[in-house]
């Protein structure tokens, strides 16, 4: 990540595993740099059911400050989006703040605050997974990419390959991603930031000339 970017977008198709990227991403961004005022804002205004809203407790547990819509984690299901996430953008402020953006919806919902991201400075990640529909031809990541960055009035700044078949993903299902991931990386033409996998799942995986990122599972379990 680049820690001269104060505002981290965390983009994807529905089900890429958009918002264990970005809640792991604030953890480790927060470990690494203790001090650093940290937020994560949930923006995704179409699945009501993996949120980063769900990790709240958490989040704030390890100093990151949670910035969720107003009706999450109710039974009121009204997309909308946090009226704190405004806050986030000012020049003023001085906190790091991760975004999980969910799809084109959300993206356009971004939209509407480009022109600050682009004042903030930020990197916008794209993730991926081989094992997702409509994204598991590299082609076609790249078009559902150019749709969210139409959507959002941004541009993506790397990929993350976070492929994965929940818990039946093995190292060889990891292995077998990677040169899915780097094609994605190529029809996109932005460098590949990382390949993700849930370290206690399928425990320790290398490659050479890999770059992998232990996480850990942090969206509702429904398998």
């Amino acid at each position: 990540m680049q820690k001269s970017k104060r505002i981290k977008i965390i983009c994807g198709h529905y089900g890429s595993g958009k918002t264990n990227v970005a809640v792991n991403l604030a953890l480790l961004y927060k470990k690494r740099y203790p001090s650093a005022k940290v937020a994560l804002a949930d923006v995704d205004t179409v699945n009501p059911y993996f949120r980063a809203a769900d990790n709240a407790k958490e989040l704030e547990s390890a100093g990151i400050h949670p910035i969720l819509p107003e009706f999450a984690n109710t039974n009121v299901d009204i997309p909308s989006l946090p009226a704190e996430l405004y806050s986030i953008f000012s020049p003023d402020s001085d906190t790091v703040s991760f975004i999980d953006v969910g799809g084109d919806d959300g993206a356009a919902a971004l939209g509407m605050y480009s022109d600050l991201i682009k004042e903030c400075g930020y990197e916008m990640i794209y993730v991926v997974s081989k094992y997702r529909p409509l994204i598991s031809d590299p082609s076609a990541a790249a078009d559902l990419m150019h749709i969210i960055e139409e959507a959002s009035h941004l541009k993506c700044t790397s990929v993350v390959n976070n492929s994965s078949i929940g818990a039946e993903t093995t190292k060889e299902d990891i292995l077998a991603s990677l040169e899915y991931a780097h094609k994605v990386s190529e029809e996109c033409s932005l460098p590949l930031l990382f390949t993700s996998y849930y370290k206690d799942l399928i425990g320790e995986i290398r490659a050479e000339g890999e770059r992998f990122f232990p996480m850990k599972n942090v969206t509702k379990q429904i398998f």
